[in-house]
């Protein structure tokens, strides 16, 4: 697979991360901020965009935001599968982290997700060692 093209807008404080240029996908909005662009047939990413990066990517005082992602409960139970399948896999899982909120004595998980740090999408662009691979793979 090709490296993904990275690409921040500072007007809008968006982040672009495209991993199929000019490919025709379908828009899943996750939550308000967090667009995944999917080719639906192939059961493929082709990008996602980050909408108010900056603050969306800003840690706490006890470490990384996390976000429900709640679209997800508008999909169909086959796209909901779908889309869990892209999140767990790479590309996608390079820049999300997927996981799983479950408040006591209910039975449903809450879906969330967590963006990888600026410093991580900048190692990232740089080709430096990913998460899970040596650097004599990258």
């Amino acid at each position: 697979m090709k490296e993904p093209v990275i690409k921040y807008d500072e007007i809008s404080d968006s982040l672009y991360i495209t991993f199929d240029v000019g490919k025709p996908a379908t828009g899943i909005e996750l939550n308000d901020q967090i667009l995944l662009r999917i080719d639906k047939d192939n059961r493929k990413a082709v990008g996602i965009t980050i909408f108010d990066y900056s603050v969306m990517s800003q840690k706490t005082e006890i470490g990384p935001r996390s976000f429900p992602l709640d679209g997800l409960n508008e999909l169909s139970y086959d796209t909901r599968k779908i889309v869990y399948e892209i999140l767990l896999t790479h590309p996608v899982n390079e820049f999300l982290y997927l996981s799983a909120y479950c408040p006591t004595n209910i039975e449903n998980i809450i879906p969330i997700t967590m963006i990888l740090s600026r410093y991580r999408i900048e190692n990232y662009k740089r080709g430096y060692p990913r998460r899970g691979r040596s650097a004599s793979s990258v």
